[in-house]
């Protein structure tokens, strides 16, 4: 794996900065507020907890704030379920949106076995 300087350049970073993107826009006509900020505030956490993750110079550190990552992501496809089911969302969407939270939990995992101790 070569060096990486900056957390922009994880792919697992832009990743969860286009799913957080489309989760506010899907989400930006919705009256639900409670609903509403939860699955933002989750969808923001994922990115976050890499750049955060990252930041701290240390695998093992950076190993951490994947794990909760991860979790974060699985909040949002959970979620996501809630939206179809509540016809926030039409089904082929909510679909979609959770085969992207798929391919980021894999990939966070990929990330993850890759670091070193």
């Amino acid at each position: 794996m070569s060096l990486v300087n900056y957390f922009e350049d994880l792919k697992i970073w832009q990743l969860a900065r286009a799913l957080a993107y489309e989760i506010y826009q899907i989400m930006r006509e919705n009256k639900d507020y409670g609903f509403k900020d939860q699955i933002q505030r989750a969808a923001v956490s994922t990115m976050n907890n890499i750049s955060e993750g990252f930041e701290r110079n240390s695998n093992k550190e950076f190993k951490r704030f994947l794990d909760i990552s991860k979790g974060s992501c699985g909040e949002v496809r959970g979620m996501l379920y809630l939206a179809e089911d509540f016809a926030y969302l039409e089904k082929s969407k909510a679909e979609k949106l959770r085969e992207d939270c798929k391919l980021l939990a894999g990939s966070i995992v990929n990330m993850k076995k890759s670091l070193k101790e």
